[in-house]
C-alpha cells in the first residue's frame, strides 16, 4: 500500500503528464499555422462536371497472326533467300531444301507409271482382239471376261501410279519453303546447312505487322461491375473503343477497338483476357511492346469530384474539410463513390460549390482559422486517369 505522501507524488507525476502531453500537441498545432496562428493550407474548388468513366490497364503488344515456318519435307537446307526482318509477302521464296532424293523419286514413279500405261495399252488391245474373236465364236465367253479383268486391273495400276507420280511431284516443289502470308521475319532464321525435319524443325517465325493486337485484362470484380442487369452477349465491358498509351507517354493516334473477349476467367489470376485491334499503317506497333489501355464508359452527369488526398477516414466514416465562413475549416460527412484517376466521385454531403482543403490537414481540426492558398489539380499532378494493376 502505498502511503498518503506516494499517493500525492503519483497523482503530481499524472497531472504533469498530460500537460506536457497537451502542451506538446499544441505546440504541433501551432507548427503548421503562420501568422497571427492560421493554419497554412492549400484548397481547390470541388470539380463539378459530366465526368466520363476512363480506366486504364497495363497491356501487351501483340501481332494479329503469327506462325513459325516449317518444311513439307524433310532435308538439308541449300539456300536461303530471306534475312532475319524481312518484310515479306505470301508466296514468296524463303529456303531451298536439297531436292536430289525428291527428283530421283519423281523420275521413279513416272518410270512406274509409263510401264503402268503401256501394260494397260497391252491389254486393252488383247481385249479388244479377243472380243472380235469371241464374235466369230473363236474363243469362249470367259477368256473376254477374264481379260476384261485384266484390263480393269492394269487401269487401277495407272491409277496408284499417277498418284505416286502427284506425290512425288509435290514433295519436289515442297523443297521451296514459301511464306505462308505476308509478315515480317524474326531474327530466328535458320542457316544454310540445317537439317529440316517435315513439320517439326522451325526455320523462321513470320507475323504480320498490320493490323496489331494489344491484350490486357480486367478483374473478375470489373467484369462483374460492367455486367450488372445488362448483359450484352460477347461483350461485358465499359465500351468497345480503346486507346492506348505508350511507354513514352504519349497517346497513340489510331482508336482501337475490342474484338476479342476470352470465354473463361484466367485459372490463377481469376481475370479476362481480351484483345483490341489496332492499325498499324506507320509501323509503330510492335509485337512485345508496352501498352496502357485506356477505355471509356459511362460518363456521370454532373459529377461532383473531390481529390482522394483531401478525403480523411474516421471510425469508418469518410469526410472532407472545406473552407467556411472567415476561412475557418468546417468538416463534411461525405459519402464516396466510384475512384476516378486522383479523384473520389462524392454521392453526398457536398454541393460542389465548396472549396476542399487538399494540403495541411495534418492536425487541422474544425473551426481552425486558415491561411489558404488556391491550387488545381493540374499543379498537384493530379489525373481523371483511372489506372488499374
Amino acid at each position: 500500500m502505498l502511503s498518503k505522501r506516494g499517493l500525492v507524488i503519483c497523482a503530481v507525476v499524472v497531472i504533469a503528464a498530460i500537460i506536457g502531453g497537451y502542451m506538446f500537441l499544441m505546440g504541433q498545432m501551432a507548427g503548421s499555422r503562420g501568422q497571427g496562428g492560421a493554419a497554412q493550407v492549400k484548397a481547390m474548388e470541388v470539380i463539378k462536371r459530366d465526368t466520363p468513366l476512363t480506366l486504364e490497364y497495363p497491356g501487351t503488344v501483340k501481332g494479329k497472326d503469327t506462325t513459325k515456318v516449317t518444311a513439307k519435307v524433310s532435308g538439308t537446307i541449300v539456300e536461303k533467300y530471306i534475312k532475319g526482318g524481312d518484310q515479306v509477302q505470301a508466296g514468296q521464296a524463303l529456303y531451298r531444301i536439297d531436292s536430289r532424293n525428291y527428283q530421283a523419286a519423281l523420275l521413279n514413279a513416272q518410270a512406274n507409271l509409263a510401264q503402268a500405261q503401256a501394260n494397260f495399252n497391252n491389254a486393252q488391245v488383247e481385249l479388244s482382239r479377243n472380243q472380235q474373236l469371241f464374235a466369230a465364236n473363236a474363243v469362249s465367253e470367259q477368256v473376254v471376261t477374264n481379260q476384261q479383268a485384266q484390263v480393269n486391273a492394269l487401269a487401277a495400276n495407272v491409277s496408284a501410279m499417277e498418284a505416286l507420280v502427284e506425290t512425288a511431284q509435290q514433295n519436289l516443289d515442297d523443297t521451296v519453303v514459301y511464306a505462308p502470308m505476308s509478315g515480317k521475319l524474326a531474327v530466328d532464321d535458320v542457316a544454310v546447312g540445317t537439317f529440316a525435319a517435315a513439320g517439326t524443325t522451325p526455320l523462321v517465325t513470320i507475323g504480320t505487322s498490320n493490323p496489331m493486337m494489344v491484350q490486357f485484362s480486367v478483374s473478375e470484380t470489373e467484369y462483374l461491375k460492367y455486367v450488372g442487369n445488362d448483359v450484352v452477349p460477347g461483350m461485358a465491358l465499359p465500351s468497345k473503343s480503346v486507346r492506348i498509351v505508350l511507354s513514352d507517354g504519349k497517346e497513340y493516334p489510331a482508336l482501337g477497338n475490342v474484338v476479342e473477349v476470352d470465354r473463361a476467367m484466367e485459372g490463377n489470376t481469376s481475370s479476362l483476357l481480351i484483345k483490341a485491334q489496332f492499325d498499324n499503317s506507320n509501323g509503330v506497333l510492335i509485337p512485345g511492346m508496352f501498352a496502357r489501355a485506356r477505355l471509356v464508359g459511362d460518363t456521370l452527369k454532373d459529377a461532383i469530384l473531390v481529390p482522394q488526398r483531401s478525403v480523411q477516414q474516421l471510425l469508418g466514416k469518410s469526410f472532407v474539410m472545406i473552407v467556411g465562413e472567415d476561412n475557418k475549416s468546417v468538416a463534411i460527412p461525405v459519402e464516396l463513390g466510384e475512384s476516378i484517376g486522383s479523384y473520389y466521385v462524392i454521392k453526398s454531403g457536398l454541393s460542389g460549390n465548396e472549396k476542399v482543403v487538399v494540403e495541411g490537414l495534418t492536425n487541422l481540426t474544425e473551426g481552425v482559422e486558415m491561411n489558404v492558398t488556391m491550387v488545381t489539380g493540374e499543379e498537384l499532378g493530379f489525373s481523371f486517369v483511372d489506372k488499374r494493376n
